[in-house]
């Protein structure tokens, strides 16, 4: 599902003496398929553009396009329901969301809410439990004797549970060690690829966005900044760098190395096995200084 937002102004508390601006003449376009990385350090808005993916803000300037429903400011919008059930958002902690007193109850909570009935939302339940990489012998459990790692897990699947056409991600990793980082963001870009979904990732890991992303997006103070495929945005590290904003390991490794060697790569590399290929390249000949 193909979403975008045209020249998107919002204000909190808009006519009142606390009136603030918090984006301002944002343009994004997301096709469908896409997984797109927005960047930028707390404050620059991206939980604002976030909360119009799935009209829980709606603009006070410009229009949002979900699919074929039309989000414009100073209209009456109406009947937004079908366009959250087709978004879904996986907040900060989505473990703190869970309330029901077992996983399948919380897990068909969603479904249900959307109309679906109790024996279709419990086979939902099942599907999504797998997908998120659970069994089914917990269903019955109550989620507060889970794992922390478990309770995030159940709170994913209930919104997969949903069937989203686009998924968004709120720094799904936050409070997670690496390792769990890493199986959480696989497991994403897993299902990104299995049900061909659109994805949204707001995150201050560059080393995530540059791994995962196909776009990427910098939000600095309210406006976009800067967007491009990873390799166009961390061509540029000293511009990011300048932005305050960070770069991934790899790329501040191969700057370093750059310097030492005295002579330029010839390109950015996202990942490791990309540099090592390049660095073994020019070692036996095939790029020249």
């Amino acid at each position: 599902m193909d979403i975008s937002l045209e020249k998107v102004e919002y204000r909190y508390q808009a006519g009142t003496p606390f009136e603030r601006l918090a984006i301002s003449d944002v343009s994004i376009n997301i096709p469908s398929g896409t997984y797109l990385a927005l960047i930028g350090h707390t404050g620059s808005g991206k939980s604002t553009v976030l909360q119009h993916l799935n009209a829980l803000l709606q603009p006070t300037e410009g229009m949002v396009k979900i699919g074929e429903y039309e989000i414009k400011a100073h209209q009456k919008n109406k009947n937004l329901k079908p366009v959250r059930k087709r978004v879904g958002i996986v907040f900060q902690f989505p473990e703190h969301q869970l309330f029901e007193e077992t996983v399948e109850k919380d897990i068909m909570f969603g479904p249900m809410n959307f109309g679906v009935s109790e024996s279709e939302a419990r086979e939902r339940a099942r599907i999504a439990l797998n997908q998120v990489g659970l069994g089914k012998e917990i269903l019955e459990k109550s989620p507060f004797d889970l794992s922390g790692g478990q309770m995030r897990r159940v709170a994913i699947a209930g919104v997969l549970a949903m069937d989203p056409d686009v998924i968004v991600l709120d720094e799904p990793t936050a409070g997670l060690d690496p390792r769990g980082r890493k199986e959480i963001m696989d497991m994403f870009y897993s299902l990104h690829k299995q049900r061909q979904l659109s994805t949204i990732l707001v995150t201050h890991s560059m080393e995530d966005a540059a791994r995962y992303a196909d776009q990427i997006v910098i939000m600095q103070q309210g406006r976009v900044a800067k967007q491009g495929t990873p390799e166009e945005i961390f061509s540029s590290p000293e511009e990011l760098m300048q932005m305050g904003l960070d770069v991934p390991e790899v790329v501040r490794f191969q700057l370093s190395l750059e310097k030492k060697i005295g002579r330029k790569l010839g390109k950015i590399c996202l990942s490791i096995d990309e540099l090592a290929a390049v660095v073994a390249d020019m070692v036996s000949g095939g790029v020249r200084p």
